[in-house]
């Protein structure tokens, strides 16, 4: 459901799937091709929400900005199912893992891995290309090639489920008697 807040409404790109359990509230700029899951809920109504070309925000996530802060979703990010993000940004190609928080005004580099339910805590800054985990949150490792092939295969997988929804539609299923 998309809502117009204080004269502003979310503008959503071309192919980008918002499912219709999913919440957008006021200054939401969503990318093309992205994927937008049931539940998730992003929220712009004190300051803006930036979501590039090619992310996936998955199933029962919560993104909020604080205020007069633009919180910036970089190109082809995967936030995974029930994370939180407070961040002022998150870089191209980064993955959050499921249930991770990522806190006020937080900053996660380009390529980098935050662990399932980790803590990137409030104003930390995460550099690029590094796995993180824990919290709050700490280096453990590089990202390798073969990180980064496992997460270009999922973010491909978002994009194309998106296209699916889109192209296919999802039907309602009325209960059997």
């Amino acid at each position: 459901m998309l809502y117009s807040f204080r004269n502003r409404e979310p503008i959503i790109g071309k192919n980008t799937y918002i499912s219709e359990q999913a919440v957008l509230i006021g200054d939401v700029r969503i990318g093309d091709d992205c994927y937008i899951g049931p539940g998730a809920i992003l929220r712009a109504d004190y300051g803006a929400i930036e979501v590039g070309d090619g992310s996936a925000v998955e199933d029962g996530v919560v993104v909020h900005s604080p205020p007069d802060i633009t919180c910036k979703i970089g190109k082809k990010v995967t936030i995974g199912h029930g994370a939180i993000v407070h961040s002022s940004a998150i870089g191209d190609s980064a993955t959050i893992g499921m249930g991770a928080i990522i806190s006020i005004e937080a900053q996660v580099g380009a390529e980098t891995t935050v662990a399932e339910g980790s803590v990137v805590r409030m104003k930390q800054i995460v550099p690029p290309s590094v796995i993180v985990g824990g919290n709050p949150a700490k280096v453990i490792r590089q990202v390798t090639k073969g990180d980064k092939e496992f997460n270009d295969y999922g973010k491909a997988a978002y994009i194309d489920l998106a296209h699916e929804y889109l192209r296919e539609g999802l039907k309602r299923v009325e209960k059997n008697p």
